[in-house]
C-alpha cells in the first residue's frame, strides 16, 4: 500500500462505552478528511449504576455495532468494498469490548481480502490532531481522560516516549468518582464542572498532589480523599457547599495539569531545542473549560503553541482509530488476522514500531 495516491479507512471504536465507525480518507500529501464518523454513547445503558459496567458495554456494542458500521458507510456515500484498509482498536480498554469491534474488523477483512491494522487506542488520540490541525512531528501530548493521564512524546507514527502518568487515578475518573460523592450524576466531568460555575473555588484548600516533586507524573487519589473527607464533614451537604466544594475541586486539579504542562513543555524546549515546542491535548477532559483556558495561558507565556482538537475528536471516537490506520498503512504496515485484543498496551513499547512486515 505505500505510495499509493490516496487511502480510504474505515475505522471502528468498541474500546468502552461509545460504539464507533467511521471512514477517513488520507490523500497524497498526508492531509485527511472525514466522510463520516458515527458514535453512539451508553451514557444511557450505564447511567443507573454511576459509571460503566464491560458487561453491559460489551452487549451493547455486540447489538449496535452492525448498525453503525452500516451507518457510517452511508453517510460516507461508499459500499464497504470500495475501503482500502480496515482499521480497529486492539486495546487497550474493556476487554470484552475491544473483543467485538476487533472480531468484526478481522471479519470484514478476511471477506473483503483488506488489509487489517490493529491500532493502539491511545496512538488515535496521539494522532488526532494531525487529522484535525495537520499538526507536524514531534510534539508533546497530555492525554486526560477517564483512562488515562499521562505526557507522551510524539516523534513519529508508532514512536512515543512517556515523560509521566498518573500512580493512581486517571483525572476523568477523579472527575466521575467526585461526582458520584456529590450526587451529581454520570458522566461526572460535565456535571462537576456545569455545578462548579456557581461555586467558590477559593472556600476549601484542596491538595495538589506531587507537585513539589520535579517527575512529570499525576496522582488524583489524594485530592479525591480530601474532597470525600471535607463533604462529610460538612454532610448534610447543603446546594452552595456542593457547588463550593466542586468549584474547589476543579481549581486544584486545573492547577496540577497547568503546572505539570507547564514543566513538560519546559522540559520539550530542553531536550528538542531546535524544535517548536507545541502541545496537543487529547481525551474527554480537554473539554473541561476551566482547564482548556488555563493551558491557553500556559502556552502564551511559553511561547508554544496549543492544539485542541474539536471535543467530538477528543472523546473515544471512530474517526481516530481509522485516521491511525491510514498513517500506518501509508508506511506499509498491517497486521495478521490472529491478532490478539489487548486490555493494556501502553504506547511506549517496542511493538509500537511501524512493521510493514506485520503480515
Amino acid at each position: 500500500m505505500t505510495g499509493q495516491a490516496s487511502t480510504t479507512i474505515l475505522g471502528i471504536e468498541t474500546s468502552c462505552d461509545e460504539t464507533a465507525a467511521s471512514v477517513v480518507v488520507r490523500d497524497e500529501s498526508g492531509r485527511g478528511r472525514i466522510r463520516s464518523n458515527v458514535v453512539r454513547s451508553q451514557l444511557d445503558e450505564h447511567a443507573a449504576f454511576g459509571g460503566v459496567v464491560p458487561e453491559l458495554a460489551a452487549r451493547a456494542h455486540v447489538e449496535w455495532l452492525d448498525h453503525i458500521i452500516a451507518q457510517a458507510m452511508d453517510e460516507a456515500g461508499l459500499a464497504l468494498d470500495e475501503v482500502d484498509a480496515i482499521a480497529a482498536t486492539a486495546g487497550p480498554g474493556l476487554i470484552g469490548g475491544v473483543l467485538v469491534g476487533l472480531t468484526t474488523a478481522k471479519a470484514l477483512a478476511a471477506s473483503l481480502g483488506k488489509p487489517l491494522l490493529a491500532v493502539n487506542h491511545l496512538e488515535g488520540h496521539a494522532l488526532t490532531a494531525r487529522l484535525t490541525d495537520g499538526v507536524a512531528f514531534p510534539y508533546l501530548m497530555l492525554l486526560v481522560s477517564g483512562g488515562h493521564s499521562q505526557f507522551v512524546l510524539v516523534r513519529g507514527v508508532g514512536d512515543y516516549e512517556r515523560w509521566g502518568g498518573t500512580i493512581d487515578d486517571a483525572l476523568g475518573e477523579a472527575f466521575d468518582k467526585v461526582a458520584k460523592l456529590l450526587t451529581l450524576g454520570h458522566p461526572g466531568g460535565p456535571a462537576v464542572e456545569r455545578i462548579a460555575r456557581s461555586g467558590d473555588p477559593q472556600r476549601f484548600k484542596f491538595p495538589r498532589p506531587l507537585l513539589r516533586e520535579e517527575r512529570l507524573d499525576f496522582s488524583f487519589s489524594g485530592l479525591k480523599t480530601a474532597v470525600r473527607l471535607q463533604a462529610e464533614a460538612l454532610a448534610p451537604l447543603t446546594d452552595q457547599d456542593v457547588a463550593d466544594i466542586a468549584a474547589s475541586f476543579q481549581a486544584a486539579v486545573t492547577d496540577i495539569v497547568v503546572t505539570r504542562s507547564r514543566q513538560a513543555l519546559e522540559r520539550f524546549k530542553a531536550e528538542l531545542p531546535a524544535e517548536p515546542a507545541q502541545l496537543v491535548v487529547a481525551g474527554g477532559v480537554a473539554a473541561n473549560q476551566e482547564i482548556s483556558a488555563a493551558l491557553r495561558a500556559v502556552v502564551a507565556e511559553t511561547g508554544a503553541r496549543l492544539v485542541l482538537p474539536p471535543i467530538a475528536l477528543c472523546t473515544d471516537n471512530g474517526a481516530m482509530i481509522a485516521w491511525a490506520g491510514a498513517e500506518r498503512l501509508a508506511l506499509g504496515a498491517h497486521d495478521k488476522l490472529e491478532v490478539a485484543a489487548r486490555p493494556r498496551w501502553p504506547l511506549d513499547t517496542p511493538d509500537m514500531k511501524v512493521n510493514s512486515d506485520a503480515a
